[in-house]
């Protein structure tokens, strides 16, 4: 029997858009690439899954990179709250955590998973077909653009009258996100934004001291300059320091204002304030207070004062201070070198880590040709796109999760 829809992938977006398509009588033929279905998803969140923020839509909606307004729509409709009640609702306790962030109380993304595939295995609307991979799609121009169904890759045809595209972007390329959905959108005539990674540790150019690798900060701050010294972004949290540069959540945030750039091969200047709550005059009357105080003491030593000791081998080789100088011996100059360094590490960044390591990818699919409400092509009658093949990407912390659920079900009420 000829589906009534047809969803290309099986990951958040898909699997929301089928369980919604099914529970209004659609039926459904759930195509996934993949042995198995939901592959990203499981691993999101380092395998915990934060699938959504509980913040007010207007907040929400100020860490959502595009156009933030296409979501308004289709938000109104099925939100946070719907989405932790559609989850709770199927045996999925959920915890509010630092930052609004929402996990299942469980720690696993599996239960998150469970609850989706079990709705669908158990649903007599839906077929799940699995190893089974898409080769195009297949539309037709009389009366008008419409989509007449899929090509496998073994060659056969599948017709429907509806088809999602929901097959993710090109992050964690082992899950089967290989950016076939883009190909899809662009033989159709869809523009389709240059993708990037996004949510991505950034390379810097000064070598990262082998102490500082793996090491974290709380409560730092990280902002980012373009060559002419404008604020490209500021972050406010936890960092890590990686191999080759910067990571943890403040720097992956900044990556997504960044990316493009750093992948056009411009450089820009990071800065790290390790003691943002402490205005800098007040800092260095600290400094000074705390030389008088401790005059005898060695500066390689004294570094521990104000800096962990991971960060003392970075400080000593920045700051060009001779390391048995006793505190009474720094002079001026120096101690202002300090407060710099301490108030504003300079970091030179020239690029970013690949889609290996990326949690989302930026670009994709134009909002400008997608319906906002029922996530429809503007061009093609019949095609539907959801999820990361959009070019919609957020923060860290649930929000691009949220956007792949609100997306999905938008489209499965629809399709």
């Amino acid at each position: 029997m000829e589906p009534d829809a047809i969803v290309i992938g099986a990951g958040a977006a898909g699997m929301m858009a089928a369980a919604t398509a099914a529970k209004r009588g659609r039926h459904v033929l759930l195509l996934e690439k993949m042995g198995q279905p939901g592959l990203k998803l499981r691993i999101t969140g380092k395998g915990r899954c934060n699938l959504t923020n509980t913040a007010p839509l207007r907040d929400f909606l100020t860490h959502v990179g595009s156009d933030s307004r296409f979501l308004r729509n289709s938000a109104s409709r099925f939100f946070n709250r719907e989405l932790m009640d559609y989850f709770e609702s199927r045996g999925v306790p959920l915890t509010v955590e630092r930052g609004n962030r929402v996990y299942p109380t469980s720690g696993k993304a599996l239960d998150i998973f469970l609850a989706l595939v079990t709705e669908l295995e158990e649903s007599p609307n839906v077929e799940i077909r699995k190893n089974c991979g898409v080769r195009a799609l297949i539309t037709a121009d009389e009366p008008r653009r419409h989509i007449c169904g899929v090509r496998l890759m073994d060659g056969q045809r599948v017709a429907a009258q509806h088809v999602l595209v929901a097959t993710g972007g090109l992050s964690y390329p082992t899950t089967g996100s290989t950016g076939a959905g883009y190909t899809f959108a662009a033989d159709a005539g869809h523009t389709v934004v240059p993708q990037v990674p996004s949510l991505v540790p950034l390379v810097c150019v000064e070598p990262i001291p082998p102490e500082a690798v793996g090491f974290g900060l709380r409560n730092v701050s990280l902002s980012v300059t373009d060559t002419d010294g404008r604020e490209l972004c500021s972050h406010f949290g936890e960092l890590t320091f990686t191999p080759d540069g910067l990571g943890g959540p403040i720097a992956l945030s900044a990556s997504r204002h960044v990316s493009r750039l750093l992948n056009e091969g411009h450089q820009l200047k990071a800065k790290l304030d390790l003691k943002p709550a402490v205005p800098a005059g007040d800092l260095d009357r600290r400094l000074q207070r705390d030389f008088d105080q401790n005059g005898t003491r060695l500066f390689n030593d004294a570094l521990r004062l104000w800096l962990p000791a991971e960060l003392v081998p970075m400080a000593l080789k920045r700051l060009h201070i001779e390391y048995y100088k006793r505190l009474h011996q720094i002079n001026a100059a120096e101690r202002k070198r300090l407060l710099a360094f301490l108030k504003g590490a300079e970091f030179t960044l020239c690029g970013t880590r690949g889609y290996n390591e990326a949690v989302v990818t930026q670009g994709g699919v134009s909002l400008d040709e997608v319906n906002p409400k029922n996530m429809e092509s503007r061009l093609v009658e019949g095609l539907y796109f959801a999820g990361e093949v959009l070019d919609l990407d957020a923060d860290t912390g649930g929000y691009n999760l949220q956007l792949a659920f609100t997306t999905g079900y938008a489209a499965g009420q629809n399709i």
